[in-house]
């Protein structure tokens, strides 16, 4: 017999809010929070728009109550703060009394330390632990460490669908009956090179962006973390949780079609969407929400909004992304659109695909603009990554 999966806690911090409770209010009061670069010294400052989390590394470690000298990236100290708000939410005073497990996403791990330091590497007064930081398993052990986790800790870095791929594989293991509880999600910090990674693909906008917008011109880079604790129905029962949600279904695919690019027709996103309705066992026609990738670059939207019309046909479901907030947070994404989603059932209400104006020629569906009332039982939120990588997730209340 399978075990069902409940969400129990989700922690996030994102250049709209430190908390779930500031994102919510920013998410309610459509505050977006793209702005111009402060804490990353690249040339193309005054060139191109993101969404900075606006807090030095000092004042995360004063956050985390860390010693002045450590070895946390930036990735590191997002993860563990989300996490550790995630654990808390959970209620979870000790996260070793039962078989609790962490999986982390990220994409560049602690880049943004190694760029400070590895010029001096062979400087034999250099501390070598901060080229260390650089390893994407490096973060999540130290995250791991940090919340006093020391069972089943694994690292996914499926670029932009890492954190979606972590939640689907903790409650795939919580099915399966290997965990009782795992927090899982993503975490990403801004740095020089994933800046000139993007800007070498012509993908990044000067302005805001305008997700599913003909006129799009490509995408905000984000920094962010956010967890989900995922409990099984036993753990549930026997600690009387309150259950936030539940992870009903969910689907990997590739497509295998491009490097960066999706396929045209959008098959690697509506292989995802249909294998994830088959898991969850529902009809398309249940959905009420969907929370897109919609990263408004030229590429992904058109084939993402493809996609969607394969599933749904002529009814399409309320759906719009919440990038236009955030910016592209990568390896974050899919736990931050996650909370996100979570967030719209509770509070019954559609979040807006904010700075949309014309609706895309070659595909013309509208996302929803304004913020809605709505009663929102079953959310589907999709992730994709480079290399064709489309990960689908199903929450219900």
């Amino acid at each position: 017999m399978k075990n069902g999966v409940a969400i129990t806690g989700m922690g996030i911090i994102s250049s709209i809010g430190d908390t779930v409770e500031e994102n919510l209010h920013a998410l309610r009061s459509e505050i977006g929070g793209i702005s111009r670069i402060e804490h990353v010294d690249t040339r193309k400052r005054d060139e191109i728009m993101v969404g900075e989390i606006k807090k030095t590394n000092d004042e995360l470690i004063n956050m985390l109550g860390l010693d002045t000298i450590n070895s946390f990236s930036r990735t590191a100290m997002l993860g563990a703060i989300a996490a550790k708000e995630a654990i808390h939410n959970a209620g979870i005073t000790d996260a070793i009394t039962s078989r609790t497990g962490f999986i982390s996403g990220t994409s560049v791990g602690g880049m943004d330390t190694t760029e400070k330091h590895y010029l001096d590497y062979t400087n034999t007064d250099t501390n070598h632990r901060y080229i260390e930081a650089q390893h994407a398993g490096f973060t999540t052990q130290s995250i791991s460490k940090y919340l006093g986790i020391r069972g089943y800790v694994s690292t996914i870095s499926t670029a932009c669908s890492s954190a979606a791929n972590a939640i689907m594989l903790g409650a795939r293991m919580i099915e399966a009956g290997q965990l009782d509880r795992v927090i899982v999600g993503g975490t990403d910090a801004l740095s020089k090179f994933t800046i000139n990674g993007f800007g070498t693909l012509m993908i990044l906008s000067d302005d805001v962006c305008t997700p599913f917008d003909e006129h799009r011109k490509g995408l905000n880079l984000g920094e962010a973390a956010a967890y989900l604790v995922l409990e099984s129905d036993q753990m549930v029962a026997q600690e009387n949780k309150k259950v936030l949600a539940r992870v009903n279904g969910w689907a990997n695919t590739n497509d295998a079609f491009h490097q960066t690019a999706s396929s045209s027709n959008g098959e690697g996103a509506y292989l995802a969407m249909k294998e994830a309705l088959e898991v969850a066992q529902l009809d398309h026609s249940q959905i009420d929400y969907v929370n897109a990738h919609g990263t408004a670059t030229p590429n992904n939207d058109l084939s993402e909004g493809i996609a969607l019309t394969r599933i749904f046909g002529d009814q399409v479901p309320v759906f719009s992304s919440t990038k236009a907030y955030t910016g592209h947070t990568l390896a974050a994404a899919g736990s931050v659109e996650a909370v996100f989603s979570i967030l719209s059932m509770q509070e019954e209400v559609i979040f807006p695909n904010l700075n949309f104006e014309t609706k895309m020629e070659a595909c013309p569906i509208t996302p929803q603009t304004k913020l809605s009332s709505q009663a929102v039982k079953t959310v589907l939120s999709n992730s994709f990554g480079f290399g064709g990588n489309c990960s689908t997730l199903i929450f219900r209340k």
